[in-house]
């Protein structure tokens, strides 16, 4: 019993640094995905234009932020429609965190659409994974919608925004679908809901959701459909480079569990590679998304947001964001320099920086993102990371390291250590002992 007891200790004392580290590592490296920026003044609101000839749809934000592409991907396409007078809103105008680090000052707070709109309810709501769906802090949101719905507005749930509709129980009795990762709990805190898997959205009426992340695009596009026309979608589609209307691509069905590539990412990549994004005025906001998500999915660096001069700036449809750093400052602490936006060129740039435009203006932005993580990070992750975006990959070639190498070998390495400071403690007793009896 003694020995056995001996030996299990042993084997803990091996595995115990690599794993703890590994949590630590994970749960950090989870958490920075949604962390709120730094405390900065809020610009001063604008007079959004409101055509009341035209429906009102708008990309609801939660209190704690929301995940980027699930917000900022729908908005393009309904701004690129042409059909609906389009808004970011959320409870207060105040900046909220994007995944990534892209923090958002909404168009509107719930009040101010209410006065721009003389009272009227939006005719669609798109909301999207929000990082505290189902606590109490979501209350502001789901009353809101609640409340919208009585009035007749229409609601698309994209991805794990299936989450938030549910919570508020606006998807009891009702099919509907969501991230495959994340499907399996919400069968278990929702019942009430009849969770369909495999599908890229379901609509059930009133309500349409989706299932992962860039699936948002094939529900939007449907919901423009729905209201415009299918000219009206093919054209949206055409304008931010979907090539998927009329052919919806199929979705993740396995078992909800992070690939291996993105276990060693988050648990063993204990200093993570600081990557800048750039952001300029009169960019897309489905290139900043298609940046900020991809290196957020994978797990294996951060993001840091930057402007020239640390001021907020305006992307190609109006949307305010604020950068959490000026270039010149953050320049010594950052490992790479991404320019997203196709045809973006910089001025100059601090010495040690060469910036990587990102995008070529060729192919869908995501793709580009991809490829760009595949080549500087490795194939493994950056199939995971589409993978986990729901980013179809037919077609799409990914060079680059074949597999995350250096942080593979960071576990082995500490657990050849501690067999060998296991070897080494019992050999020392061992030898303590026979000088003992001797």
């Amino acid at each position: 019993m003694r020995t056995f007891l001996r030996r299990t200790l042993a084997v803990i004392a091996v595995f115990l640094i690599p794993v703890a580290g590994g949590a630590v590592s994970a749960l950090a490296a989870l958490a920075a995905r949604s962390a709120p920026g730094p405390d900065r003044p809020t610009p001063a609101a604008t007079s959004p234009a409101f055509d009341s000839a035209k429906p009102t749809a708008v990309v609801v934000i939660g209190d704690n932020g929301a995940v980027v592409s699930d917000a900022l991907a729908p908005y393009e396409i309904l701004v690129a429609s042409g059909r609906f007078n389009v808004y970011t809103v959320a409870s207060q105008r105040r900046p909220l965190p994007l995944t990534g680090g892209l923090d958002l000052v909404p168009d509107l707070s719930f009040a101010d659409l209410a006065e721009l709109t003389g009272g009227a309810a939006p005719a669609l709501a798109v909301i999207p994974a929000i990082p505290d769906v189902g606590e109490p802090s979501t209350g502001p949101v789901t009353t809101w919608l609640r409340d919208q719905v009585s009035r007749g507005t229409l609601l698309l749930g994209v991805c794990n925004g299936a989450g938030v509709l549910a919570s508020a129980g606006l998807l009891d009795g009702r099919p509907a679908t969501a991230h495959w990762m994340r499907i399996g709990s919400f069968e278990s805190d929702y019942p009430a809901v009849n969770w369909v898997h495999g599908r890229r959205f379901v609509d059930s009426g009133t309500v349409v959701t989706t299932a992962g992340v860039l699936s948002g695009i094939d529900g939007t596009l449907h919901m423009i459909e729905r209201l415009a026309g299918s000219t009206v979608a093919a054209n949206a589609a055409r304008a931010v480079g979907w090539r998927y209307y009329g052919n919806t691509p199929p979705v993740v069905t396995g078992v909800a569990m992070p690939a291996p590539a993105a276990i060693v990412n988050a648990g063993w990549t204990w200093a993570p590679p600081t990557v800048g994004v750039m952001l300029t005025p009169g960019v897309g906001e489905i290139d900043l998304a298609s940046v900020f998500d991809t290196h957020a999915q994978s797990l294996a660096d951060r993001t840091l947001a930057v402007s020239a001069d640390g001021g907020p700036i305006r992307s190609r449809h109006g949307l305010t964001f604020l950068p959490r750093a000026d270039l010149a400052g953050a320049a010594p602490d950052l490992d790479r320099l991404l320019v997203p936006g196709a045809g973006v060129r910089l001025g100059r740039v601090p010495d040690g920086l060469e910036p990587v435009y990102v995008h070529s203006g060729q192919d869908f932005a995501y793709n580009d993102a991809v490829r760009d993580l595949a080549r500087t990070t490795d194939v493994a992750t950056a199939r995971w990371t589409a993978e986990t975006m729901e980013l179809p990959t037919d077609g799409l070639r990914l060079d680059g390291p074949a597999w995350p190498w250096q942080q593979t070998a960071l576990p082995i390495l500490l657990i050849l250590l501690g067999v060998a400071a296991v070897i080494c403690l019992t050999r020392l007793r061992t030898t303590v002992d026979t000088l003992v009896r001797a």
